[in-house]
């Protein structure tokens, strides 16, 4: 199969001289992500993806340095460009780049460049989209230019941009299928919990370098991103609040030995708050007036419109950078609040993203999820997908496997039992 080929490099990225360190990064990464190695190295004799061009918009981080250079190594043309205008790992770009992936990415993009770089991967004319929070299946869609691209189907890795997507279909304008890797029980159950649980504590203890214990740490949205970081911020002595609109996860909360009450409540008691809900305007000014002097603001959800932002950083009496990634607003109020990240995604900017070992499962998912489309598309409907159960499973025992974990198998007499009726 071949639909379009295109080996000449092209790239931009903030500094080729990086590529040396992202190399060390990359291969740190690599010898902590065997279930995807193992993956990789299981298929590249048959080499699937030869004369196939992959298009990605994904965190440029090491770890997913390690499913780009995979990809590359089965057989594909890659283009790449970063999720988040402020998260890329520059000599992780300078690496991918060294080795032949068309790289569109550097830190600290503006709203313009961020739009540029997803232009140029479309411009490569991928036959599958791999996205994470759903800007390049959006402008695949919306974008006049790219209308007569030969599309097979898309991966999408998050929430919020397997969201996006549901709308696209229900307002029946999607145009190719799009597997719903974010909703892999080894992807949300591992990633959004341990993986974003550890490092939104790790992006928070970088910015502000503070102790949790005894502090009131206030989680909104105990989705499996929010229910991982309760955990992991509990276990390190916090007491957790948690502010819900969904009754279900609220009793969960509950029950898991939280308090669970409305934002205008927390506001007024916590310390430190923690957004992760994919929804716009989860803490607003009427809840920021009412803060503690000295509380500290973060979001680890996909897009920066959680906290009101632009409240805190353009009309507070006098805003400064303290720390990385820290800035100290001073309110009309003469209470001073501090802000994570300016409102983007603290895990990613204040830190180094999700662990190598969790990202691993992540990835195996987006691999084989590529590769089903690629040999079912021509039966696949225009919608949102559930990934094949197969495929989940697969990857679960390939990390039992990888982590040395046997377990029990059944028995005939339990088989026979199992489909007695």
């Amino acid at each position: 199969m071949n639909l379009f080929v295109d080996y000449k490099p092209r790239q931009k990225i903030k500094n080729p001289k990086l590529a040396k360190q992202g190399r060390l990064a990359y291969e740190w990464a690599k010898s902590h992500m065997q279930i995807l190695d193992n993956t990789i190295s299981r298929l590249k004799r048959s080499q699937p993806f030869n004369g196939i061009t992959l298009g990605f918009c994904l965190q440029i981080t090491k770890e997913t340095s390690v499913l780009l250079i995979g990809v590359k190594e089965l057989g594909a043309n890659v283009a790449a460009c970063c999720a988040n205008p402020l998260t890329t790992q520059d000599d992780i770009a300078a690496f991918l780049a060294s080795e032949g992936i068309h790289v569109y990415a550097w830190s600290n993009e503006t709203q313009k460049e961020y739009d540029w770089c997803i232009e140029q991967v479309l411009n490569h004319k991928p036959n599958i989209l791999t996205d994470d929070g759903g800007d390049l299946n959006t402008r695949a869609h919306q974008d006049k230019k790219f209308k007569s691209l030969k599309i097979l189907g898309a991966t999408e890795e998050t929430t919020t941009g397997v969201k996006r997507m549901r709308s696209l279909e229900k307002n029946n304008l999607l145009q190719y299928p799009v597997i719903a890797v974010n909703d892999a029980y080894t992807k949300h159950m591992f990633d959004n919990r341990y993986g974003t649980g550890q490092s939104t504590v790790d992006g928070y203890l970088r910015a502000m370098n503070l102790l949790f214990a005894s502090k009131r740490v206030v989680v909104v949205g105990y989705g499996w991103v929010g229910k991982g970081v309760a955990a992991r911020c509990h276990g390190m002595g916090s007491k957790i609040i948690v502010t819900e609109v969904d009754p279900i996860k609220a009793l969960e909360a509950h029950m898991d030995g939280f308090e669970v009450m409305p934002m205008a409540q927390a506001a007024r008691i916590g310390d430190i708050f923690v957004t992760c809900t994919g929804m716009t305007s989860v803490i607003r000014k009427e809840h920021i007036v009412k803060m503690k002097d000295g509380a500290i603001l973060g979001n680890v959800g996909h897009f920066d419109v959680e906290i009101d932002s632009d409240f805190l950083l353009k009309k507070s009496r006098s805003v400064r950078e303290v720390r990385p990634n820290l800035d100290e607003c001073a309110l009309q109020n003469d209470k001073k609040v501090y802000l994570i990240s300016k409102g983007r995604v603290a895990n990613l900017v204040a830190t180094e993203g999700n662990p190598p070992e969790v990202m691993a499962l992540s990835f195996s998912n987006q691999l084989l999820s590529i590769l089903h489309i690629l040999k079912n598309h021509k039966k696949l409907q225009k919608r949102i997908m559930k990934i094949p159960h197969e495929i989940d499973k697969r990857v679960a025992v390939d990390a039992l496997d990888a982590m040395g974990v046997k377990i029990d198998r059944l028995t005939k007499q339990q088989v026979a039992y199992m489909n007695s009726w």
